[in-house]
């Protein structure tokens, strides 16, 4: 499939490293204009070195700022004022027994998991839906339909994404607008490691660790092993692409074929 996104204009929050680095990088190699969100100006310009020395050619703009917050979602509406495809993968996660997850840490979760899309999409939909073309995409993941015992409030945030994507969806309806939520499982980035190290122990080595991680904690897994960033970032592009015309309001599972994901 030839996939050609010349012309289009993309964001994607979170897109300094890990999940959000490959999707920028799949987005541009189609031929997009991508910004490339952080919290800082400087973990920006790192991250921008890193993309356009990866992908020579590619188009990627600095959209540096903490959407969590009305004033660095504004530095970021200020940067790019216009996108045709949002990305909104921006996303915290830890383990904390339940009865230990304060309601600081409920708030946080909500807030940068699940807000920070709802306010990037207010900004950016009115746009797509002027112009008649458009694609918001929401990072979930499995989690949301599969909550582990030691991070539930993360679990809540992906849920609550579902919910959000789907409304928006209906919102957009049948003015060539899409909006999907994109279900990814456990997925290889620096990130991830620290978790899985903190879950089975620092003596294993990583492909031990891996191993043992998917084996006790993620045992509905069909490809028992984690997922690259590349393999959701494929499934990113394709949704981004007018040949994905008519998928919208779904939730695209992306998740190594865990088992129970729909009947838990």
């Amino acid at each position: 499939m030839l996939i050609d996104l010349t012309g289009r204009t993309a964001l994607v929050t979170g897109s300094t490293q890990g999940i959000g680095a490959a999707i920028a990088t799949g987005l541009a190699r189609a031929g997009a204009r991508v910004a490339v969100n952080g919290r800082s100006r400087d973990s920006v310009g790192a991250a921008l070195e890193r993309l356009r020395g990866g992908s020579p050619g590619a188009e990627f703009l600095p959209a540096p700022g903490d959407i969590s917050t009305d004033e660095g979602a504004g530095q970021v509406l200020d940067a790019l004022p216009r996108a045709d495809i949002l990305v909104n993968n921006l996303g915290i996660f830890g383990s904390r027994p339940a009865l230990e997850i304060t309601d600081a840490e409920w708030r946080r979760y909500f807030e940068v998991n699940v807000l920070t899309a709802v306010r990037m999409t207010r900004a950016y939909l009115p746009g797509m839906v002027e112009r008649s073309w458009g694609r918001i995409q929401n990072i979930a993941s499995d989690s949301a339909l599969v909550t582990p015992a030691e991070m539930i409030h993360y679990g809540m945030s992906k849920t609550a994404l579902l919910a959000v994507s789907r409304g928006f969806a209906k919102e957009a309806a049948g003015t060539g607008v899409t909006v999907n939520s994109v279900i990814a499982g456990p997925t290889h980035t620096g990130g991830v490691e620290d978790f899985v190290h903190e879950l089975v122990g620092r003596d294993l080595p990583w492909d031990e660790a891996q191993r043992e991680f998917m084996r006790a904690h993620r045992p509905q897994s069909l490809i028992q092993r984690l997922i690259e960033p590349e393999e959701i970032a494929h499934m990113v592009v394709y949704l981004s692409s007018p040949q994905a015309s008519a998928t919208t309001g779904g939730a695209v599972r992306v998740d190594g074929g865990y088992v129970d994901s729909i009947v838990p």
